[in-house]
């Protein structure tokens, strides 16, 4: 008897592509969408023309579709902290949540209610299983692996988990869309967050929390008043432009102080840091010395850098072999070992 996944349709191309190869590979297939912003949104995957088209890909491919709404978890679990970051001055990482507590938490929760075997997803990431362990394992598309978003996940989640599209590249997922005569073979890739519309997020944070708008000083790292800000939400680690001071040399962000309201500017070389301290760290595989030797990145478009991880429990410190552009509190560090993600969490501050 084949075994159940169901299968997270967004009414993309990689998703619909995941879909085509559990078929293929045997599984009996079940796809669900998952409705966490109301339908009238545009540009997101709750929009009602990405639903129409995740329903379009189940029938074409001859598999029932399902929509289950999870829009309250996604407020509360991935809208709000996202908020709460930059009204504290830390940077989110939204996507992480949304993976943690909605695709592969609230998703589990309605498949395994089905009698579903495993849950699956177009994300571009290597599930491996060795030696009684399972491992994330970064994609062969390296332009497209997410592995980094996945550093929450346990055990527990893995063993239930697939991701067929961790061996393909983005043309090869599309040409076997195209192949299938699927609507999304050549659908554009939304590069926006699903909730605020066209990344404006100072504007999604002045309609959404006016409060964020709280007029501060800007000082430079030895103290000194250079000038004023509009709330510490609308400034980022590392921005130059639109700090409305004046400076005979460039002046970046160098930290955010939201309990102080203020903005710290720098030189550039200040913006560079060596070391993090990591709070609320899962780590994927067991790791059992104080110290690791691999690679790690902190954000979402870099490669790992040579670096060390020191400690294993909730708490670690990251320490790069070389000096890292713009480390911002509230954003992922994930420590990966070759190709082999060991562990991640969120970085606290900057040591």
């Amino acid at each position: 008897m084949a075994q159940t996944v169901v299968v997270g349709l967004s009414g993309g191309v990689d998703s619909s592509t995941a879909a085509v190869l559990l078929l293929e590979q045997g599984y009996d297939v079940i796809g669900v969408t998952m409705r966490h912003l109301p339908a009238e949104t545009t540009n997101s995957c709750c929009s009602l023309e990405a639903i129409v088209d995740a329903r379009r890909v189940a029938k074409k491919l001859g598999i029932p579709h399902y929509l289950v709404d999870v829009e309250q978890p996604f407020f509360e679990r991935v809208i709000l902290p996202f908020q709460e970051a930059y009204l504290t001055g830390t940077t989110p990482n939204p996507c992480a949540l949304c993976n943690r507590y909605i695709k592969f938490g609230a998703m589990w929760e309605w498949a395994s209610s089905q009698g579903a075997d495993f849950l699956a997803t177009g994300h571009y990431v290597r599930r491996v299983q060795r030696d009684g362990l399972f491992y994330i394992m970064r994609g062969v598309d390296r332009s497209k692996d997410q592995s980094y978003l996945l550093y929450t996940m346990k055990q527990d989640d893995l063993a239930h988990l697939l991701f067929p599209l961790g061996e393909y590249y983005k043309e090869d997922s599309r040409a076997i869309a195209e192949r299938y005569g699927l609507v999304t073979a050549h659908k554009p890739e939304s590069q926006e967050l699903c909730f605020v519309p066209k990344n404006d997020y100072q504007g999604y944070l002045e309609m959404h929390r006016p409060e964020a708008i709280s007029p501060g000083e800007v000082v430079d790292t030895g103290g000194h008043i250079v000038g004023h800000h509009r709330g510490v939400a609308f400034y980022t680690v590392g921005q130059r432009r639109g700090l409305g001071i004046s400076s005979n040399e460039p002046r970046y962000v160098v930290a955010l102080d939201a309990e102080k309201n203020q903005v710290v500017v720098g030189a550039q070389d200040e913006v560079f840091q060596k070391s993090v301290l990591v709070e609320q760290v899962n780590y994927v595989v067991p790791i059992y010395t104080e110290k690791i030797t691999g690679c790690a990145k902190i954000r979402y478009n870099m490669e790992p850098e040579p670096a060390e991880w020191v400690g294993h429990g909730s708490d670690a410190d990251i320490v790069f072999l070389n000096p890292q552009w713009a480390i911002s509190p509230g954003q992922i560090a994930a420590l990966y070992q070759q190709d082999t993600l060991m562990a991640g969490g969120r970085i606290r501050k900057q040591t």
